[in-house]
């Protein structure tokens, strides 16, 4: 079961980086442009929301059935802790993807709220970037974290 939902994990940040800078595009042009509010934008922000709420099921998954997880709670932490690897995957990714799912989560519920357009705007493309930004931070791509590959086959 761990392969496929690691594959699946893997294959889905792509739709998560898409929408989402899809929906920050149309979230800073609607601002800059004091354009209205329109289904197309609300339609982008569920897009960018869903798609995080669907990597953060798939990682909690992941979290229980995959090696650095079970290495987690079989070791209490400690040895976690002390490894970068273990301690990236098991701690750091873990709070920071949640972070950003609840930052994209509170963009697009204060833009639903809002009544100016402009002002759904500005808020959708706050919310939206910082959550974004937690994203590219946190994915493992080798800079300043453990390389994985960026398409698991």
């Amino acid at each position: 079961m761990y392969q496929p939902v690691l594959l699946l994990h893997s294959w889905t940040r792509w739709l998560v980086l898409i929408f989402g800078l899809i929906a920050i595009f149309r979230a800073f042009s609607g601002w800059q442009g004091r354009k209205p509010y329109v289904g197309a934008d609300n339609g982008m922000g569920a897009a960018f929301v869903g798609s995080m709420h669907l990597q953060l099921l798939l990682g909690i998954i992941l979290y229980f059935i995959s090696p650095v997880g079970v290495k987690a709670f079989e070791t209490a932490g400690s040895a976690v802790m002390k490894d970068p690897t273990s301690r990236f995957f098991a701690v750091e990714h873990l709070v920071g993807m949640l972070l950003a799912v609840i930052a994209a989560q509170v963009g697009r519920t204060l833009s639903k709220k809002s009544t100016d357009p402009v002002l759904k705007h500005r808020k959708a493309f706050t919310w939206f970037l910082i959550a974004l930004l937690l994203v590219l931070l946190m994915i493992p791509w080798g800079i300043w974290n453990p390389a994985r590959p960026l398409f698991h086959v």
